[in-house]
C-alpha cells in the first residue's frame, strides 16, 4: 500500500451509528479474531500492552451499556461492542503513577487498531467515549485496576449520508512553540 492508498483508506472510514440486523449479517468469529490480533500489534508503553477488552454481544448487556452511554442507541443496536479498558496494574508495575496515563494511551491505541482492522474487513465502527465509567464498570464486572476507555461498536452498518467536516490542518499545527 502506498501513501495515497493509505490516505484513501483513512478517508473512507466513517463513524457509523446505524447497524443492520446482527442475525442476518453477524460479525464472525474469524473477523473478531483478526480485529483482536491486529490490536495486539499496537505499540504500547514498555511493550506492556496495558489494555484489556470485554467483547459484548448479549442483548441485555448491550442495553445496559446503552443506558450507561446516556441512551446512545448504536451501543444497543450494534452486533458487537468492544469495551476497551486501560489495565493500570500492568503499566504501574513499571512506571508508577505515570503508568495510569500510559495504560489509557495503550487502550486508546489498541482501540484505534481495532477500528482500522474492522475497516479493512468492510465492517463499520463507532468510537464512543461518552459514558458513565462506574455504570460501565459495574455492568461488565471490571476489576478496580481497569478503567473503560472506549465502547467500540462493530458491525455491518448503514453509512451516514454526509461525511463529517474536518478542520483545516493548519488549525492543529504549531511550529516550535504554541
Amino acid at each position: 500500500m502506498n501513501s495515497s492508498e493509505f490516505y484513501d483508506f483513512l478517508t473512507t472510514r466513517m463513524s457509523v451509528r446505524e447497524y443492520n440486523d446482527a442475525e442476518e449479517n453477524p460479525v464472525t468469529d474469524e473477523e473478531m479474531e483478526y480485529i483482536l490480533r491486529c490490536a495486539q500489534r499496537a505499540p504500547s508503553a514498555g511493550n506492556l500492552e496495558s489494555w484489556d477488552v470485554v467483547i459484548v454481544t448479549d442483548e441485555s448487556v448491550k442495553e445496559e451499556l446503552s443506558d450507561a452511554a446516556f441512551g446512545q442507541e448504536h451501543i444497543r443496536k450494534a452486533p458487537v461492542i468492544l469495551a476497551v479498558c486501560a489495565n493500570y496494574v500492568r503499566s504501574m508495575s513499571q512506571y508508577g503513577e505515570r503508568g495510569i496515563l500510559y495504560a489509557v494511551e495503550d487502550a486508546s491505541i489498541a482501540a484505534t487498531y481495532m477500528m482500522l482492522a474492522a475497516h479493512t474487513l468492510r465492517l463499520h465502527t463507532c468510537w464512543t467515549g461518552a459514558f458513565d465509567d462506574e455504570h460501565v464498570s459495574e455492568t461488565l464486572g471490571l476489576l478496580k485496576h481497569a478503567r473503560p476507555v472506549v465502547l467500540l461498536a462493530v458491525g455491518h452498518g448503514v453509512l451516514p449520508e454526509q461525511r463529517a467536516e474536518r478542520m483545516d490542518i493548519s488549525e492543529h499545527i504549531h511550529e516550535e512553540y504554541w
